[in-house]
């Protein structure tokens, strides 16, 4: 080994650092276990999501009644008959007003269930299970208990014996547009199914929070309660506020199951997923029209999706707010 000398004191040279490059066998190894892990769940979604839908936009195009398989090109005229359509035009109404009830209920309720437990000093862990434990259910049991059980038209249902016991006749729920007290009984089921999850997307983003901001706010005179929450809390939820917003307006397109399983001898109150559920399987099983009313359906769902992201600021640096 070479040495040096400084001052008559020999010291070992510096070793030269020699610059190792990965196995070539370690970065094969690394791209099969990335391919062996998401490959199938990209040949399902090719399978599943890509292909259906590429077979939708090319089947709106063509005449198929009866039958999956294209008959006859007729250009536009499945989308002018969706479009057209009385009852189709008619459950975008219903969309507006369940999503006019649904979105800012579903989003009061699970900011106010995140706050209510995120101050809890114990048994924590115990409440957020009960609250998210309805998000396992199904929305197909949830609404037959809703519709057999709590909101039963007739005297034995949970509501009817509740009024009952305060002079209240029966009230049939379900069976009667006017008053529309169906609203009430859907409304009520999806909040239950669906607070659960968002309340913990709320209390993950009340964990984040830094604790500096409340106490320069409290050195400040910032009163706790109200105030602290308007200018502090509320804020520092900007993001996760809209992230909620989108998923409860995209869900809220969706809703299918609770309208049909609560409504399904009515003609009235019924979802675009329902009415195109008629249209693709109902008689006629025109599957042109029905595939036309599900493009324009996806087009419509992400319109309003951008147009809601552009409005709350959605994926905008914390520099350009």
């Amino acid at each position: 080994m070479s040495t040096t000398t400084t001052r008559g004191v020999a010291q070992p040279a510096p070793a030269k650092v020699s610059k190792t490059r990965p196995r070539r066998g370690l970065r094969a190894s690394s791209t099969f276990n990335f391919w062996l892990f998401t490959g199938p769940f990209l040949i399902g979604l090719i399978i599943f999501v890509f292909v259906p839908i590429g077979w939708s936009i090319w089947l709106s195009f063509f005449e198929a009644r009866f039958t999956v398989t294209p008959s006859e090109f007729v250009g536009f005229e499945n989308y002018k008959q969706v479009l057209t359509d009385a009852d189709f035009r008619g459950s975008l109404v219903t969309f507006t007003v369940f999503a006019a009830f649904i979105v800012p209920a579903t989003w009061a309720l699970s900011l106010g269930l995140a706050l209510l437990v995120n101050r809890l000093r114990f048994m924590r862990a115990f409440f957020r299970s009960v609250f998210f434990l309805p998000t396992a259910v199904s929305y197909v049991a949830a609404s037959l208990i809703w519709k057999m059980s709590l909101f039963n038209g007739v005297r034995f249902g949970l509501a009817n014996t509740v009024l009952g016991w305060f002079g209240v006749e029966n009230i049939a729920w379900l069976s009667n547009p006017d008053p529309p007290w169906y609203w009430l009984v859907i409304v009520t089921v999806r909040l239950w199914l669906q607070s659960g999850f968002y309340m913990i997307l709320f209390i993950a983003a009340l964990q984040n929070i830094p604790r500096e901001l409340y106490e320069a706010a409290s050195l400040d005179g910032a009163k706790p309660g109200w105030q602290t929450f308007r200018h502090i809390t509320l804020p520092q939820l900007r993001a996760t506020s809209t992230a909620v917003i989108l998923l409860l307006l995209v869900a809220a397109y969706q809703a299918f199951d609770e309208f049909f399983n609560l409504l399904s001898k009515a003609t009235w109150g019924q979802p675009p997923l329902v009415e195109l559920y008629k249209m693709a399987l109902g008689e006629n099983q025109n599957y042109g029209a029905g595939s036309a009313g599900a493009v324009v359906l996806t087009l419509l769902i992400c319109v309003v999706t951008l147009l809601q992201g552009k409005i709350m600021g959605f994926g905008r640096g914390e520099e350009s707010k």
